[in-house]
């Protein structure tokens, strides 16, 4: 036998599904349409305004390579700065002028204890080829290292000589040794001889 079925009534909680209803947010106003010269226009200002922007980050690039390119040291420039020339070709402030004359940061300097043939005022043609001989292998010799130049002291013919080193060894010592010079002795010296 069966048993007959008996519906039994059970509480309902209210449901999650449904709640109260949703409420829609107004609709936005409908897009106005733009007329094709209008999108045109539109176009051409953002391309310039594009343009104009790219130009600008060019430009504050270029000065600001140029800004950190000239700001630096360059020790290529200052060695080239203080390397000794010839006075008649050089553009820099140092210089030689003779065997036993230099030009120190635009101030003329002679070679103490030293006599060189001349090449301004030479007395003959191998004076003045010796005097040339002279200054090329001094401006030689001051470019191998550091010069210094000593106080002034009072030399021969009136003009105040100085004590010039290159690397603590004194320039007139080696222009003597190479017989490019003569020690000063207080009278002047026939080079022609």
């Amino acid at each position: 036998m069966s048993k007959h079925w008996k519906p039994q009534t059970v509480p309902l909680k209210p449901s999650r599904i449904r709640r109260d209803p949703v409420r829609l947010a107004p609709a936005p106003p409908p897009r106005r349409e733009l007329s094709h010269a209008a999108v045109r226009e539109r176009e051409i200002r953002g391309g310039i305004a594009g343009v104009l922007l790219v130009t600008a980050a060019l430009i504050a690039a270029i000065v600001g390579i140029s800004w950190a390119t000239f700001s630096r040291d360059d020790p290529a420039a200052d060695a080239r700065a203080h390397r000794f020339g010839q006075c008649y070709n050089s553009s820099g402030l140092n210089c030689v002028i003779d065997g036993g004359t230099i030009q120190v940061r635009g101030q003329r300097i002679a070679i103490g204890g030293i006599e060189a043939p001349r090449i301004q005022g030479a007395r003959c043609d191998a004076e003045r080829d010796r005097g040339i001989d002279a200054a090329v292998q001094l401006a030689e010799l001051l470019n191998r290292g550091q010069v210094t130049v000593a106080r002034a002291a009072p030399g021969s013919f009136g003009t105040a000589a100085r004590k010039v080193e290159v690397n603590g060894s004194d320039v007139g010592e080696a222009m003597i040794a190479r017989g490019l010079a003569r020690p000063d002795l207080g009278e002047p010296t026939d080079w022609c001889g």
